[in-house]
Protein backbone atom coordinates (compact mmCIF):
# COMPACT_ATOMS: atom_id res chain seq x y z
CA UNK A 1 0.00 0.00 0.00
CA UNK A 2 1.16 3.16 -0.66
CA UNK A 3 2.41 6.27 1.69
CA UNK A 4 -0.14 8.82 1.87
CA UNK A 5 1.04 12.36 2.89
CA UNK A 6 -1.31 11.78 6.44
CA UNK A 7 0.09 8.25 7.47
CA UNK A 8 3.82 10.50 7.08
CA UNK A 9 2.24 13.43 9.25
CA UNK A 10 1.22 10.69 11.61
CA UNK A 11 4.32 8.63 11.38
CA UNK A 12 6.42 12.19 12.58
CA UNK A 13 4.63 11.93 15.98
CA UNK A 14 5.78 8.18 16.76
CA UNK A 15 8.88 6.54 15.56
CA UNK A 16 7.59 3.00 16.32
CA UNK A 17 4.89 3.92 14.10
CA UNK A 18 6.88 4.92 11.16
CA UNK A 19 9.08 2.28 12.03
CA UNK A 20 5.91 0.15 11.12
CA UNK A 21 4.23 2.06 8.25
CA UNK A 22 7.32 2.43 6.40
CA UNK A 23 8.96 -1.04 6.40
CA UNK A 24 5.50 -2.74 5.92
CA UNK A 25 4.84 -0.44 2.95
CA UNK A 26 8.29 -1.80 1.89
CA UNK A 27 8.46 -5.55 2.30
CA UNK A 28 6.48 -6.20 -1.15
CA UNK A 29 8.91 -4.04 -2.96
CA UNK A 30 12.17 -4.04 -0.62
CA UNK A 31 13.79 -6.82 -2.50
CA UNK A 32 13.53 -5.39 -6.20
CA UNK A 33 14.67 -1.92 -4.73
CA UNK A 34 18.03 -3.11 -2.95
CA UNK A 35 18.23 -5.83 -6.00
CA UNK A 36 17.83 -8.46 -3.05
CA UNK A 37 18.17 -12.38 -4.23
CA UNK A 38 18.92 -15.78 -3.05
CA UNK A 39 20.95 -16.97 -5.44
CA UNK A 40 24.90 -17.01 -5.76
CA UNK A 41 25.35 -13.44 -6.06
CA UNK A 42 23.50 -12.18 -2.82
CA UNK A 43 24.81 -15.53 -1.04
CA UNK A 44 28.41 -15.31 -1.40
CA UNK A 45 27.66 -10.95 -0.48
CA UNK A 46 26.35 -12.38 3.21
CA UNK A 47 29.10 -15.06 3.50
CA UNK A 48 31.94 -12.42 3.02
CA UNK A 49 30.49 -10.31 5.18
CA UNK A 50 30.39 -12.48 8.15
CA UNK A 51 33.59 -13.56 7.42
CA UNK A 52 35.20 -10.09 7.15
CA UNK A 53 33.39 -9.35 10.47
CA UNK A 54 33.97 -12.40 12.16
CA UNK A 55 37.59 -12.82 10.74
CA UNK A 56 36.40 -16.68 9.29
CA UNK A 57 33.79 -18.69 8.97
CA UNK A 58 32.51 -21.50 11.42
CA UNK A 59 33.60 -25.46 10.46
CA UNK A 60 30.34 -26.24 11.13
CA UNK A 61 26.83 -24.67 11.10
CA UNK A 62 25.99 -22.47 14.35
CA UNK A 63 22.86 -24.73 15.03
CA UNK A 64 20.27 -21.87 16.32
CA UNK A 65 19.92 -18.32 14.85
CA UNK A 66 17.91 -15.51 15.42
CA UNK A 67 17.86 -12.70 12.16
CA UNK A 68 17.27 -9.23 14.47
CA UNK A 69 14.84 -6.81 12.08
CA UNK A 70 15.41 -9.47 9.52
CA UNK A 71 13.20 -7.57 6.97
CA UNK A 72 12.87 -9.97 4.02
CA UNK A 73 15.39 -12.64 5.54
CA UNK A 74 18.13 -11.11 3.30
CA UNK A 75 21.15 -12.00 5.61
CA UNK A 76 20.07 -15.26 7.88
CA UNK A 77 18.41 -16.95 4.25
CA UNK A 78 21.36 -16.24 2.61
CA UNK A 79 23.46 -17.43 5.44
CA UNK A 80 21.61 -20.72 5.89
CA UNK A 81 21.88 -21.10 1.87
CA UNK A 82 26.16 -20.96 2.41
CA UNK A 83 26.24 -22.95 5.26
CA UNK A 84 26.77 -20.85 8.15
CA UNK A 85 23.43 -21.38 9.88
CA UNK A 86 21.44 -24.44 10.40
CA UNK A 87 17.72 -23.61 12.21
CA UNK A 88 16.73 -19.92 11.62
CA UNK A 89 14.59 -17.68 13.35
CA UNK A 90 13.34 -14.09 12.40
CA UNK A 91 11.99 -11.14 14.24
CA UNK A 92 11.12 -8.24 12.80
CA UNK A 93 8.84 -4.78 13.98
CA UNK A 94 6.89 -5.40 10.62
CA UNK A 95 4.34 -7.80 10.45
CA UNK A 96 4.63 -7.30 6.33
CA UNK A 97 8.71 -8.09 7.13
CA UNK A 98 7.77 -11.31 8.90
CA UNK A 99 5.73 -12.42 6.40
CA UNK A 100 7.51 -11.45 3.37
CA UNK A 101 10.56 -13.69 5.38
CA UNK A 102 8.28 -16.43 5.86
CA UNK A 103 7.08 -16.23 1.90
CA UNK A 104 11.10 -16.50 0.82
CA UNK A 105 11.87 -19.05 2.88
CA UNK A 106 9.23 -21.45 1.65
CA UNK A 107 10.62 -20.34 -2.07
CA UNK A 108 13.88 -21.47 -0.97
CA UNK A 109 12.40 -24.94 -0.15
CA UNK A 110 12.63 -24.81 3.67
CA UNK A 111 10.25 -23.34 6.61
CA UNK A 112 11.40 -20.31 9.58
CA UNK A 113 10.06 -19.26 12.79
CA UNK A 114 9.06 -15.93 13.04
CA UNK A 115 7.81 -13.27 15.19
CA UNK A 116 6.78 -9.98 15.16
CA UNK A 117 8.54 -8.06 17.67
CA UNK A 118 10.41 -4.84 19.11
CA UNK A 119 14.56 -5.41 19.14
CA UNK A 120 14.81 -3.66 22.72
CA UNK A 121 12.10 -6.70 24.11
CA UNK A 122 13.07 -9.49 21.98
CA UNK A 123 10.35 -12.13 22.86
CA UNK A 124 12.65 -15.49 23.17
CA UNK A 125 14.23 -16.65 26.64
CA UNK A 126 17.56 -16.32 28.21
CA UNK A 127 20.73 -18.72 26.17
CA UNK A 128 18.26 -19.39 23.33
CA UNK A 129 20.28 -18.91 20.57
CA UNK A 130 23.88 -20.25 19.10
CA UNK A 131 24.28 -16.96 16.82
CA UNK A 132 22.68 -13.28 16.76
CA UNK A 133 22.19 -11.52 13.54
CA UNK A 134 21.37 -8.45 11.73
CA UNK A 135 21.93 -6.64 8.73
CA UNK A 136 21.07 -2.53 8.24
CA UNK A 137 18.99 -2.93 11.17
CA UNK A 138 20.38 -1.12 14.50
CA UNK A 139 20.19 2.03 13.10
CA UNK A 140 16.67 2.13 13.26
CA UNK A 141 16.29 0.69 16.84
CA UNK A 142 15.71 3.46 19.03
CA UNK A 143 17.91 2.24 22.30
CA UNK A 144 20.62 0.55 20.54
CA UNK A 145 22.22 -0.62 23.99
CA UNK A 146 19.11 -1.95 25.30
CA UNK A 147 18.98 -3.43 21.80
CA UNK A 148 22.83 -4.97 22.60
CA UNK A 149 21.51 -5.97 25.85
CA UNK A 150 18.70 -8.10 25.12
CA UNK A 151 20.81 -9.88 21.89
CA UNK A 152 23.69 -10.95 24.68
CA UNK A 153 20.35 -11.94 26.81
CA UNK A 154 19.03 -14.56 24.19
CA UNK A 155 22.52 -16.16 23.27
CA UNK A 156 24.22 -19.05 24.83
CA UNK A 157 26.92 -18.17 26.72
CA UNK A 158 30.13 -18.09 24.02
CA UNK A 159 27.26 -16.99 22.02
CA UNK A 160 27.95 -14.39 19.48
CA UNK A 161 26.33 -11.49 17.28
CA UNK A 162 27.09 -10.09 13.99
CA UNK A 163 25.46 -7.08 12.94
CA UNK A 164 26.25 -5.95 8.97
CA UNK A 165 25.87 -2.92 6.75
CA UNK A 166 25.42 -0.03 9.42
CA UNK A 167 25.89 3.29 8.16
CA UNK A 168 29.05 5.42 9.59
CA UNK A 169 28.48 8.98 10.68
CA UNK A 170 30.92 10.45 7.89
CA UNK A 171 29.70 7.74 5.48
CA UNK A 172 26.00 8.45 6.15
CA UNK A 173 26.41 11.94 5.38
CA UNK A 174 28.55 11.86 1.60
CA UNK A 175 25.99 9.12 1.48
CA UNK A 176 22.68 11.54 1.46
CA UNK A 177 24.69 14.41 -0.57
CA UNK A 178 25.49 12.44 -3.09
CA UNK A 179 21.98 10.69 -3.10
CA UNK A 180 19.82 14.44 -3.30
CA UNK A 181 22.13 15.60 -6.09
CA UNK A 182 21.74 12.37 -8.05
CA UNK A 183 17.36 12.68 -7.58
CA UNK A 184 17.49 15.92 -8.65
CA UNK A 185 19.40 15.54 -11.98
CA UNK A 186 17.89 12.23 -12.57
CA UNK A 187 14.17 14.10 -12.45
CA UNK A 188 15.52 16.63 -14.10
CA UNK A 189 16.73 15.51 -17.32
CA UNK A 190 14.40 12.78 -17.75
CA UNK A 191 11.68 14.72 -17.75
CA UNK A 192 12.74 16.45 -21.10
CA UNK A 193 10.83 15.82 -24.41
CA UNK A 194 13.32 13.32 -25.37
CA UNK A 195 13.55 11.21 -22.34
CA UNK A 196 10.17 11.64 -20.97
CA UNK A 197 8.59 8.58 -22.55
CA UNK A 198 10.95 5.50 -21.65
CA UNK A 199 12.50 7.36 -19.01
CA UNK A 200 10.35 9.45 -17.00
CA UNK A 201 8.07 8.39 -13.45
CA UNK A 202 4.62 9.82 -13.72
CA UNK A 203 3.95 12.38 -11.11
CA UNK A 204 1.88 9.78 -9.02
CA UNK A 205 5.10 7.64 -8.81
CA UNK A 206 7.50 10.19 -8.16
CA UNK A 207 4.60 11.93 -4.99
CA UNK A 208 4.72 8.40 -3.84
CA UNK A 209 8.89 7.81 -4.05
CA UNK A 210 9.09 11.56 -2.62
CA UNK A 211 6.80 10.63 0.58
CA UNK A 212 8.76 7.38 1.02
CA UNK A 213 11.95 8.93 0.80
CA UNK A 214 10.22 11.75 4.16
CA UNK A 215 9.54 8.42 6.19
CA UNK A 216 12.62 7.21 5.28
CA UNK A 217 14.33 9.92 7.17
CA UNK A 218 12.02 9.28 9.73
CA UNK A 219 13.26 5.83 10.53
CA UNK A 220 17.14 6.19 9.98
CA UNK A 221 17.91 6.96 13.90
CA UNK A 222 21.58 6.35 14.12
CA UNK A 223 24.75 6.61 12.36
CA UNK A 224 27.83 5.07 13.97
CA UNK A 225 31.59 6.08 14.79
CA UNK A 226 33.46 2.19 14.63
CA UNK A 227 35.15 2.85 18.36
CA UNK A 228 31.71 4.34 20.02
CA UNK A 229 29.86 1.48 18.46
CA UNK A 230 32.03 -0.82 20.09
CA UNK A 231 31.96 1.09 23.70
CA UNK A 232 28.21 0.73 23.67
CA UNK A 233 28.34 -3.00 22.80
CA UNK A 234 30.76 -3.67 25.98
CA UNK A 235 28.29 -1.49 27.79
CA UNK A 236 25.55 -3.88 26.94
CA UNK A 237 27.67 -6.76 28.34
CA UNK A 238 29.57 -8.64 25.61
CA UNK A 239 33.34 -9.35 25.51
CA UNK A 240 35.42 -10.10 22.56
CA UNK A 241 33.85 -7.14 20.56
CA UNK A 242 35.44 -5.47 17.38
CA UNK A 243 33.80 -3.50 14.21
CA UNK A 244 35.15 -3.41 10.86
CA UNK A 245 34.22 -1.05 8.11
CA UNK A 246 33.81 -1.61 4.10
CA UNK A 247 33.01 0.25 0.82
CA UNK A 248 34.02 3.61 0.44
CA UNK A 249 34.81 4.32 -3.69
CA UNK A 250 32.09 1.77 -3.68
CA UNK A 251 29.98 3.92 -1.95
CA UNK A 252 30.82 6.89 -3.73
CA UNK A 253 29.91 4.73 -6.68
CA UNK A 254 26.69 2.56 -5.06
CA UNK A 255 24.66 5.50 -3.90
CA UNK A 256 24.30 7.45 -7.03
CA UNK A 257 23.51 4.37 -8.70
CA UNK A 258 20.99 3.56 -6.25
CA UNK A 259 19.08 6.60 -6.28
CA UNK A 260 19.19 7.08 -10.48
CA UNK A 261 17.59 3.20 -10.51
CA UNK A 262 14.66 4.69 -8.22
CA UNK A 263 14.39 7.95 -10.13
CA UNK A 264 13.68 6.39 -13.81
CA UNK A 265 11.11 4.50 -14.75
CA UNK A 266 10.30 1.13 -13.13
CA UNK A 267 12.26 -1.74 -16.01
CA UNK A 268 13.80 0.74 -17.79
CA UNK A 269 16.80 -0.02 -17.12
CA UNK A 270 17.20 -3.50 -17.66
CA UNK A 271 19.44 -6.55 -16.83
CA UNK A 272 22.72 -5.45 -18.55
CA UNK A 273 22.52 -2.68 -16.33
CA UNK A 274 22.27 -4.52 -13.39
CA UNK A 275 25.04 -6.46 -14.51
CA UNK A 276 27.21 -3.43 -14.60
CA UNK A 277 26.16 -1.74 -11.36
CA UNK A 278 26.76 -5.16 -9.45
CA UNK A 279 30.13 -5.84 -11.18
CA UNK A 280 31.41 -2.30 -11.10
CA UNK A 281 30.27 -2.54 -7.30
CA UNK A 282 32.40 -5.76 -7.02
CA UNK A 283 35.68 -4.13 -8.55
CA UNK A 284 35.50 -0.77 -6.41
CA UNK A 285 35.23 -3.41 -3.02
CA UNK A 286 38.43 -4.86 -3.93
CA UNK A 287 40.05 -0.85 -4.40
CA UNK A 288 38.47 -0.52 -1.15
CA UNK A 289 40.19 -3.79 0.42
CA UNK A 290 43.54 -2.39 -0.38
CA UNK A 291 42.50 1.44 0.65
CA UNK A 292 41.40 -0.25 4.11
CA UNK A 293 45.33 -0.38 5.22
CA UNK A 294 45.92 3.12 5.09
CA UNK A 295 42.34 5.24 4.58
CA UNK A 296 40.83 5.41 8.65
CA UNK A 297 37.76 3.34 9.03
CA UNK A 298 35.60 6.48 10.00
CA UNK A 299 35.56 7.03 6.41
CA UNK A 300 34.27 4.24 5.17
CA UNK A 301 30.44 3.92 4.48
CA UNK A 302 29.44 0.36 6.38
CA UNK A 303 30.54 -0.49 9.64
CA UNK A 304 29.95 -4.26 10.81
CA UNK A 305 30.13 -5.73 14.43
CA UNK A 306 30.29 -8.39 16.55
CA UNK A 307 30.81 -9.82 20.22
CA UNK A 308 30.21 -12.39 22.22
CA UNK A 309 28.37 -13.14 24.94
CA UNK A 310 30.88 -14.28 28.23
CA UNK A 311 31.07 -18.04 28.80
Amino acid sequence: MAASAADVARAYEDNKLAQVLYHDWESQTYDDKWSISFDERCTAYARDRFEAIVGELPQEPYGTALELGAGTGFFSLNLRQAGVLDEVHVTDLSPGMVEAARANAEKLGFTVEGRVADAERIPYDDNTFDVVVGHAVIHHIPDVEQALREVVRVLKPGGRFVIAGEPTRVGDWYARQLGRLTWKAATTVTQLPPLREKWAKDKGQLDESSRVAALEAVVDLHTFDPAELTRTALRAGAVDVRTHTEELTAALFGWPVRTFEAAVKPGALGWHWAMFAYGSWKRLSAVDRVLSRVVPEQLFYNVGLTGVKPA
